[in-house]
């Protein structure tokens, strides 16, 4: 099914961004909904050069601005991919979680209803297996207990999606991810490694043991996965894990990274096998049910990893725009 008109929340950011240039260079008419707390103008250089991209700066938590921007956009499909991703110190601002990721999704789909939308593509998490007793981890694995705040609050999202699939007719697709990586990337291991070393190549510090293993994805690949599922899968409420087939040690990921730095920094461990409260030592996803749809990732973690890091070192300014 073709997409003509679409609404991305938090398209201003990371993989919001990138979205947009996908569906703009396909011919959509797409609207940009952000409130810029996180998401950069820069990244919507060359979505803003085109006539059928609509901007807006607004917060998914107001109701009215939401509301009239969807009105107004009448999308296909609702990508909401807005979200406070911060896992780590979930428990330092614990509403954080619940406003932003539940009841902006609440937010959202009453917007739609509203105005006669009906497709809703949602940005989940792999997190929301806590930590898993199967690897790699099915959509039908059974839930355990949640271990983060941010994986509960996108589970609640999850819950409300598949609720209005069922009392107001509309068709969901979730998307349980491991953590994406890519260009215009601005949060997480290879950022905060990357600064950290731009200041002291000497030594570095990581959380945790450095045996936490982990999933990788590169942001053009999970933009693949996504429109290859909102095109193709048929159900009401299609929920889907994306990941690659692989995972690796954050060690090898600090290897690769200072490999390619040509550096040997000294490393300390905070020690324990989790790096924060929450943090999931282990995470590796079952990809078959978005594989059998025809995708397949094309980059491996290390080449996605690499050219995050070739990305941070050719724009600098995103250090200075994130403090």
């Amino acid at each position: 099914m073709s997409i003509a008109r679409a609404f991305i929340t938090g398209g201003a950011g990371f993989i919001g961004s990138h979205l947009a240039d996908r569906l703009l260079a396909s011919g959509c008419h797409v609207t940009v909904y952000d409130n810029f707390s996180t998401g950069m103008d820069r990244f919507l250089d060359a979505a803003s050069m085109s006539a059928r991209c609509e901007i807006v700066r607004g917060d998914v938590l107001d109701t009215a601005a939401l509301g009239a921007a969807v009105a107004r956009s009448k999308p296909d499909v609702v990508f909401h991919l807005a979200a406070n991703a911060d896992v780590r110190f979930g428990t330092q601002h614990p509403r954080r979680d619940v406003e932003q990721n539940t009841i902006a999704t609440f937010n959202v789909l009453e917007a739609m209803r509203a105005a006669g939308s009906t497709r809703i593509a949602f940005s989940s998490t792999g997190s929301i297996y806590g930590e898993a007793d199967v690897f790699p981890t099915p959509e039908r694995a059974p839930f355990p207990v949640q271990t983060s705040l941010y994986g509960a609050s996108k589970l609640a999202g999850e819950g409300l999606i598949a609720a209005y699939c069922e009392g107001f007719g509309f068709t969901g697709y979730i998307f349980r991810f491991v953590s994406i990586l890519g260009e215009r990337y601005s949060h997480g291991h290879v950022f905060d490694f990357y600064r950290s070393l731009r200041t002291n190549p000497a030594e570095l510090t990581i959380l945790g043991n450095g045996h936490q293993r982990k999933s990788y994805l590169h942001v053009q690949d999970c933009i693949d996965a996504i429109l290859m599922v909102v095109e193709r899968s048929p159900e009401r409420v299609n929920i889907y894990n994306l990941g690659t087939d692989e995972y690796c040690e954050v060690n090898d990921s600090i290897g690769w990274i200072t490999a390619h730095l040509g550096i040997d920094p000294v490393r300390h461990y905070t020690g324990g096998e989790r790096g924060w409260i929450g943090d999931n030592p282990f995470i590796f996803l079952d990809t078959a049910k978005v594989r059998a749809l025809g995708w397949t990732p094309k980059l491996s973690i290390r080449e996605g990893i690499i050219r995050t890091l070739d990305y941070l070192r050719a724009n600098p300014w995103l250090f200075e725009a994130r403090g």
